[in-house]
């Protein structure tokens, strides 16, 4: 958690960005989970701190992270988790996602990117994203069954 709290302080302060009382909640409800939080999970732990924010302010929170790169959008849960460490140029990141308990765990790797990097190419497609989801069992559950 520490270091997601901390990459979100220097980005602010590289960018001259304000770190909101808000947006310090929100990231530091993202950095203690495993599992991708949606924009009314987020509301609701948040009010169990004290005071319950609005849904947008919310969604325009998770927004700012996500720009900034602080955060992903776990696009088949419609759900965020909180990014731990700046990407590299031609990475791609890959989220392990456990589809019986929901943990779900960022890897990174530039072979996939390369190999993506030039099937878009070949393809004349210019991506915006590099991220891909992979469901299946964690560990732990795997053990269970």
């Amino acid at each position: 958690m520490a270091g997601a709290l901390a990459r979100v302080e220097q980005r602010c302060a590289e960018k001259g960005l304000r770190l909101t009382p808000l947006r310090r909640r929100v990231m530091e409800a993202l950095a203690e989970s495993h599992v991708p939080l949606g924009a009314y999970e987020l509301v609701e732990r948040l009010a169990s701190d004290g005071e319950k924010p609005p849904p947008m302010s919310v969604y325009r929170v998770l927004d700012f992270l996500v720009s900034e790169g602080l955060a992903h959008r776990i696009e088949s849960r419609n759900a965020f988790l909180a990014c731990g460490h700046a990407h590299e140029a031609g990475e791609v990141a890959l989220f392990l996602i456990c589809e019986a308990c929901g943990d779900t765990r960022e890897v990174t790797s530039h072979a996939v990117g390369r190999d993506l990097a030039w099937a878009a190419r070949a393809a004349g497609f210019e991506p915006r994203q590099r991220v891909l989801e992979l469901n299946g069992l964690c560990a732990q559950c795997r053990e269970r069954n």
